[in-house]
């Protein structure tokens, strides 16, 4: 029993440090390092949004040749269903954990933000499946995709409904919410457009033109770590900065951001063992549950829910769960599934 223990201690142990080691989180500790010394290193405005928009159609044109090579068959469906279902079930839960102690507006961003997810995550915790050498399967791009929006719609509806059952007078004077924007923010954001768009190109591409995949693969694979380090460089300056808001967000909010993930993967590994995913899928499933959207939600909820404070939900994603996630939560997710999910 004691050697068991040991031994369990020892590959967390070594998970996290082959965590750490990745070239992609180093580089986005490099970023905390250059704040918190006053270093002036910035990347250009223009590149994050580029490398942000390189990474979403690499990731979507892999899932897509994937997708084409497993078809929609076995758990692909029911991986899906289930991962819509998180993130409609995730923001409802979440907005009355924090509607303890938020406002309607606050909480229903911040359930929003959570019942979203995070592509840089996901593409981290991919990064660390190809270091272990485990596979994984490209269908759960598809999930990623399709979790964004639903949770957007949830926060605003929570939003809506929530200020009607308060009667608040300055929710009411705000003249309601502008539907067809707040969907088409939800449905045709250019990260979920992009992706998704990205993933169906790589299908037909795969399914009706397989040689053009051969002139996809420097652009799409080679090229792909070393635009995730950039941005990871990018992502830790923006989240060092968005540190600095903490005292604004309390200590519950903080805890929140710490805690949540936490259970929202409890539930996805669960929901894994119940589907039967392999040990990559099911790493990359939790993943799914636990991170929080800094980028999409954000931009959807300042239009559709203004009253809401930005502070709030971003720098709860962003300056908490992302490098929660990235640091300790990968490595600590997957020490879960090498104890509970049996390797197919």
């Amino acid at each position: 029993m004691l050697f068991q223990t040991l031994s369990r201690n020892g590959m967390q142990s070594s998970l996290i440090i082959q965590n750490l080691v990745s070239a992609p989180v180093l580089f986005f500790f490099l970023g905390v390092l250059a704040v918190i010394i006053g270093s002036d290193l910035e990347i250009p405005s223009p590149l994050p949004k580029l490398f942000s928009l390189y990474l979403l159609l690499a990731i979507g044109f892999k899932g897509g040749v994937e997708l084409a090579h497993s078809g929609l068959g076995g758990q692909v469906l029911p991986t899906i269903a289930a991962a819509v279902a998180m993130s409609l079930l995730v923001p409802i839960s979440s907005f009355f954990i924090l509607r303890t102690r938020m406002d309607v507006f606050n909480a229903a961003a911040v359930a929003a933000s959570y019942g979203s997810i995070s592509a840089v995550t996901f593409i981290t915790a991919e990064s660390f499946l190809n270091v272990l050498h485990l596979d994984f399967d490209g269908f759960m791009v598809a999930a990623l995709a399709l979790m964004e929006s639903p949770a957007i719609v949830v926060g605003v509806v929570l939003a809506k409904l929530g200020d009607q059952i308060s009667h608040d007078p300055k929710g009411a004077k705000a003249g309601g919410l502008r539907w067809q924007e707040v969907l088409q923010e939800a449905f045709l954001n250019g990260s979920v457009f992009l992706l998704i768009g990205s993933l169906l190109i790589a299908y037909l591409v795969t399914s009706f033109s397989p040689a053009g995949l051969v002139k996809m693969e420097p652009f799409t694979d080679k090229l792909f770590y070393g635009a995730l380090c950039f941005f990871l460089l990018d992502m830790g300056i923006v989240a060092s900065q968005r540190l600095l808001d903490l005292h604004r967000t309390g200590a519950f909010l903080i805890g929140f951001a710490v805690l949540a993930p936490l259970l929202h993967a409890g539930v996805g590994l669960a929901i894994s063992r119940f589907l039967g995913l392999s040990q990559g899928n099911s790493l990359l499933f939790m993943v799914l549950c636990a991170s929080a959207s800094y980028i999409a939600v954000p931009a959807a909820m300042r239009m559709a829910v203004p009253q809401a404070n930005p502070s709030y939900y971003i720098t709860s994603a962003l300056g908490v769960t992302f490098p929660f996630n990235v640091v300790v939560g990968i490595p600590l997710y997957m020490a879960l599934i090498q104890r509970f999910v049996p390797i197919s």
